[in-house]
C-alpha cells in the first residue's frame, strides 16, 4: 500500500472516529465540571459557615459592649 493510501485510510478513520471522540470528551468534561462544582460548593459552604459564626460572635460582642455603654 502506498503512503497516499495509508494517509487516506488514516484520514477516513479519524473522520469516522471523531464524533465518538467528541462525545466521550463532552461527557468527561461534564462529569469533571459536576465534580468540580460539587467540591467548590462544599468548600464555599464550609467557609460561609465559618463566616456566619464569626459574624454572630461579633454581633454578640457588639451588643454586650452596647449594653455596658448604656449602663454608664
Amino acid at each position: 500500500m502506498s503512503d497516499e493510501g495509508s494517509a487516506s485510510i488514516r484520514e477516513r478513520l479519524r473522520a469516522l472516529a471523531q464524533p465518538l471522540v467528541d462525545t466521550v470528551d463532552q461527557r468527561l468534561r461534564g462529569q469533571l465540571d459536576d465534580r468540580v462544582d460539587r467540591r467548590v460548593d462544599a468548600v464555599v459552604s464550609d467557609r460561609l459557615a465559618v463566616l456566619e459564626r464569626a459574624v454572630a460572635d461579633l454581633d454578640r460582642a457588639v451588643r454586650e459592649l452596647q449594653e455596658r455603654l448604656d449602663q454608664r
